[in-house]
C-alpha cells in the first residue's frame, strides 16, 4: 500500500491552513463532520488562534466563519484537562459576546460549533465521535419542543437547538482504525498521519498534496521536528505528572493503613 507520513493537523492548523489557497483541505474535513457542505470565506484571527513562533501551548485552535455567516471554533488538544468542558463553554459563550454588538437585538446572536480534536481520554464512553446541542424535550411525552411556524419562517431553522452552539468531540486514540465511512478517513488521518490511496473523503486529496513533509522547506522541516518534539515533551510531563499523583496517593493510603493498624 502506497502511504507517506504527512503533517500533523495540529502544525497544518498552525501554519499551513490559514492560507485561502488550502481552505480546501479544512473546508473537507468540516463537511464530512457536519454533514453539510461547508465553504470558508474567511479566517477569523483572534489572540487565541494566533501561531507563535515559540509557542509551547498543548492546544491549537481556529476560528473560523462559513458561508452562513455560523463560526466555527477547532481546536487539537494533547493533554488533559480537568475543565476542559467548561473551557469549551466558555469558548463557545466569548465567541458569540465578541461577535454581539452592544445595541444589536438577541435575534442577531451568531450561531458557534465547537469542534474538537482531542488526544487524551476525555470522559467515560465507547465512541470516538460524540455531538452535544441543547435540546428541549417534554418531561410527560418526550417530545422535542419546535419553533413555532412564525419563528420557524423568521430563523428558517425547525428547532432552538438550531439556534444554540453545538458540540463535537473527537477522541481520536479511541478509533479503532477500521475507516467505515468517509468521515472515519478523516479520523484516520488525524491518529495515524497517513491517507490510504483508497480514500475517497472530501478534503483529504488536497491534504494529501499540502501536507507532504517531503515538500517543506528545510527551515520549515526543522521547524516541525522541533513541534513534534516538544508535544513528545509535554506529554512526557503530562505522564510524569500523572504517575507522581498516583504514587503519592498510594503512599498516603499505606501510611494511613498502617496508622490506623497501631
Amino acid at each position: 500500500m502506497n502511504t507517506r507520513k504527512l503533517i500533523s493537523f495540529d502544525w497544518a492548523l498552525k501554519r499551513l491552513l490559514r492560507s485561502k489557497a488550502n481552505y480546501e483541505v479544512l473546508e473537507g474535513f468540516l463537511s464530512e463532520l457536519l454533514k453539510d457542505d461547508i465553504r470558508i470565506p474567511e479566517i477569523l484571527e483572534s489572540e487565541s488562534n494566533r501561531a507563535h513562533a515559540h509557542d509551547k501551548s498543548n492546544r491549537v485552535d481556529l476560528k473560523v466563519k462559513n458561508q452562513k455567516g455560523e463560526i466555527i471554533l477547532v481546536e487539537v488538544q494533547y493533554e488533559r484537562e480537568f475543565d476542559f468542558f467548561y473551557r469549551i463553554l466558555f469558548a463557545t459563550s466569548k465567541a458569540i459576546v465578541e461577535h454581539m454588538a452592544k445595541s444589536e437585538l438577541y435575534e442577531n446572536v451568531i450561531k458557534v460549533i465547537s469542534v474538537n480534536i482531542l488526544y487524551f481520554d476525555l470522559g467515560h464512553g465507547k465512541d470516538y465521535i460524540y455531538h452535544g446541542a441543547t435540546r428541549f424535550v417534554g418531561a410527560h411525552y418526550h417530545d422535542e419542543l419546535l419553533l413555532n411556524e412564525k419563528q420557524q419562517q423568521f430563523f428558517g431553522k425547525e428547532y432552538p437547538h438550531q439556534l444554540y452552539p453545538e458540540y463535537y468531540l473527537l477522541k481520536i486514540n479511541q478509533f479503532d482504525d477500521i475507516a467505515r465511512d468517509s468521515l472515519d478517513e478523516w479520523i484516520y488521518f488525524l491518529k495515524n498521519e497517513e491517507i490510504k490511496e483508497a480514500f475517497q473523503a472530501r478534503g483529504l486529496a488536497k491534504a494529501r498534496e499540502v501536507l507532504d513533509i517531503m515538500k517543506l522547506s528545510e527551515k520549515e522541516r526543522l521547524a516541525y521536528e522541533w513541534h513534534i518534539e516538544e508535544i513528545r515533551y509535554q506529554a512526557s510531563m503530562d505522564r510524569s505528572r500523572f504517575m507522581d499523583g498516583r504514587f503519592e496517593g498510594r503512599a498516603e493510603g499505606k501510611a494511613e493503613g498502617k496508622a490506623e493498624g497501631k
